[in-house]
């Protein structure tokens, strides 16, 4: 039997992104972002839901540009801070110590200690309720050398974050428990 619970979103995991931009003055910011994921396979998409009242909004809006960094566990106390203040009242690189790069591929900036990074370049704004959904085409992925030879281990390996949303939680990768698009053959006909 069910119970219902009502309207929320009850997603798990959710990827905690944090989204690197320049404001108009050329100053790097970055914000904590569960809001987000993949939107398209080819050409290959990044979506995030972005409140108007973020600085992010603004920033994207006159840059049209974005990074997602994704975090390891080591650095989920510098991750959580990106989404406490607004860039609006502080430098949060400066707070961190973390280290903003310019993107190669788009005007956005990524954090070098964060093991993997995406840059985007901004190809459509929708207008959703209390967000607005910014997607972005992915112009290069960096990750961190170490990563290379990991292959399909590489989120395990890096202790990439997820945010679960009910707990109001980060978590870190477990075990694999089967490998996708294989496990379920034993269905088809």
């Amino acid at each position: 039997m069910k119970k219902s619970i009502g309207v929320n979103t009850e997603i798990f995991p959710n990827p905690v992104f944090i989204v690197g931009t320049y404001d108009k003055n050329g100053k790097a910011n970055a914000v904590n972002l569960a809001w987000g994921g993949i939107a398209s396979s080819g050409p290959e998409s990044i979506a995030i839901a972005v409140r108007p009242s973020r600085y992010t909004h603004e920033n994207l809006l006159e840059t049209r540009a974005f990074t997602i960094n994704l975090p390891s566990a080591k650095y989920v106390e510098e991750a959580d801070y990106f989404g406490i203040v607004s860039g609006r009242d502080v430098d949060k690189f400066e707070v961190t110590g973390l280290t903003p790069v310019k993107g190669d591929y788009v005007n956005a900036p990524y954090i070098e200690e964060f093991p993997i990074n995406l840059e985007c370049e901004v190809t459509e704004i929708i207008e959703l309720g209390v967000h607005t959904l910014f997607i972005g085409a992915v112009k290069d992925v960096k990750i961190d050398d170490t990563l290379v030879d990991a292959g399909k281990e590489r989120n395990s390996v890096a202790q990439i974050l997820s945010f679960d949303n009910v707990a109001r939680a980060y978590r870190k990768p477990g075990e694999a428990v089967a490998q996708a698009f294989s496990c379920g053959l034993k269905y088809r006909k």
